[in-house]
């Protein structure tokens, strides 16, 4: 059983279907010819969470039968990537989804037609000119994560056509490629064209504007360029930029895939590796929770991807559906987890969920003491987010993620994930004494800086911007020393660029400080703190 037996001829359906996989049920060549005639969509990045999410989404539209043009995807920075994860299987890719109770879904993906690697030194990049000088050309999207986004002043300098004589030339960041591809179709007749983001931060649609006009407005001013296509990007009736919240998790190639697959007799089951460290497999894992909400702005319309489950709306709701995500229903439990699930010595979050004290910690903090604030989005309810997040996604025994991963730069994350939380509280005029497991959060942060788990062995602190300045400031705290000075905390917990305001002002110090001492009282103080105060609620 290998990818490229369904494009050669050679496919034996019913053993792939009594294994479980899921066959395309549309006509692969009709799709990939009339994508190269007449492309709707390119996709810049072609990772894990591209063939696992977007493209996948495009595939179970495809399966209804009510579209019939694929996806063509570009890569801006690993081009290696194309060369062994998509030309060797013919664009084909199989989706292993990886459920809570521990079974899997094998689906193959064949939304993908085309894989070119978007750089002027690749025969790929006239490919590329041609189809954005093509009218039928709806959308580009991007899954380059929110590095992907930088630029510098010597990019900006690059001009966005070869030099004369045939030079290799144009922008080596992702965004200048794209700018200067938007420029080919400004010259094809100034033609509309959505540029979208998929990638996991804030007002991602933005990110990407900034990027596109630093560099079409350098170019106007460095004569590179016609003034008139600055104008262009900014004409919200020809080019757009929507905002989008994406949610997947998509983790490295998994061993315990690799072997099931083995176990069944699919043959494209190797790692790959590239130069640049990209981990890819002819298979993507993932988890089998998704969302992806989109505003839906688009100025020459778009692929159907509500019938693959994306969610169209405005962009306010796009914003309220982030809000609830990153301020109460995951990224805050996520960092309850990591503090104390570091200083309690797991390494792995789905073992933390057979942990009744931390699965009772985090589904409490969710449901009594966040909820009362949170942003209901309208097109997902809260509660069920939450109960997916609980039930589904943390307990998933194939998400091979560690509290320590998650752990990596919590003092940029807590502003944001409970401090937000705390303000709209004090907004409200709600009662702050129904925060008590989020006060247990932070008291927990001072006792995590010293580096000691709960059996008081070292471990080491996940990479922090501030994190020796913080442990500096708990230094004479010493765990198990009966009498000591706590007033060092209040150094600690006044810090607004840390918590997102003064928790002395707000009225929560002085509990903080309480349990900071408890949780300092000696070995199995981080256990027998947790508990009671768990417990309580």
């Amino acid at each position: 059983m290998k990818l490229k037996d369904i494009m050669s001829g050679q496919l034996q359906a019913a053993e792939w279907e009594q294994k479980g996989y899921v066959l395309p049920k549309f006509d692969i060549n009709k799709v990939r010819e009339k994508t190269y005639q007449e492309p709707t969509w390119v996709h810049f990045g072609g990772g894990n969470i591209f063939r696992a999410f977007p493209a996948a989404m495009l595939n179970d539209a495809l399966n209804t039968g009510q579209y019939d043009r694929g996806v063509i995807v570009a890569e801006t920075f690993d081009f290696e990537v194309i060369d062994k994860a998509y030309k060797p299987y013919d664009n084909l890719s199989l989706l292993v989804s990886l459920k809570g109770d521990g079974t899997v879904e094998k689906k193959v993906i064949a939304s993908v037609t085309e894989a070119l690697k978007a750089d002027y030194q690749f025969a790929d990049w006239q490919r590329l000119v041609e189809i954005f000088q093509k009218p039928s050309l709806q959308m580009i999207s991007f899954t380059i994560t929110e590095k992907g986004y930088g630029y510098n002043e010597q990019d900006l300098r690059t001009s966005p056509l070869p030099a004369q004589g045939g030079e290799i030339n144009g922008p080596k960041f992702a965004l200048g490629k794209v700018t200067a591809l938007l420029y080919e179709r400004y010259k094809a007749g100034r033609l509309p064209i959505t540029v979208q983001s998929m990638d996991n931060c804030s007002h991602n649609g933005d990110r990407v504007k900034a990027g596109v006009l630093a560099y079409a407005e350098r170019w106007v001013n460095d004569g590179l360029v016609p003034e008139g296509f600055a104008d262009y990007v900014r004409n919200k009736a020809l080019v757009t930029f929507p905002w989008s919240m994406i949610d997947k998790i998509t983790p490295r190639p998994h061993e315990k895939v690799k072997e099931l697959l083995a176990k069944d007799g699919f043959e494209d089951n190797e790692y790959i590796e590239t130069e640049k460290h990209t981990f890819t497999a002819p298979f993507v894992n993932a988890e089998e929770t998704q969302y992806l909400v989109i505003e839906d702005d688009y100025t020459n319309g778009r692929p159907p991807l509500h019938l693959g489950g994306a969610l169209y709306t405005t962009r306010e709701t796009v914003d309220k559906v982030e809000t609830m995500k990153v301020t109460t229903c995951l990224n805050p439990l996520h960092t309850a987890m990591s503090i104390y699930g570091c200083m309690l010595g797991y390494t792995l979050i789905s073992a933390e969920m057979q942990d009744e004290d931390l699965r009772s910690f985090i589904q409490k903090i969710g449901y009594i003491e966040a909820m009362p604030v949170v942003t209901d989005p309208g097109v997902l309810n809260p509660y069920e987010f939450i109960g997916a997040v609980i039930n589904k996604r943390l307990p998933n025994p194939f998400m091979p993620d560690a509290p320590q991963r998650i752990a990596m730069d919590t003092s940029q994350k807590l502003p944001i994930r409970f401090g937000e939380t705390i303000k709209k509280y004090i907004q409200r005029g709600l009662d702050k004494e129904n925060l008590v497991l989020i006060p247990l959060v932070l008291a927990g942060y001072a006792r995590y800086l010293k580096g000691l788990k709960d059996d008081l062995t070292p471990f080491e602190p996940s990479p922090d911007p501030m994190l020796e300045e913080l442990q500096q400031i708990v230094a004479p705290l010493e765990v198990g020393r009966q009498e000591q000075d706590y007033s060092c905390l209040k150094q600690l917990y006044t810090r607004r660029d840390v918590f997102g305001l003064d928790l002395y002002e707000a009225g929560l110090g002085e509990q903080i400080e309480g349990m900071v001492r408890e949780l300092f009282a000696g070995q199995g103080a981080v256990r027998a703190t947790l508990h009671k105060y768990v417990s309580q609620r």
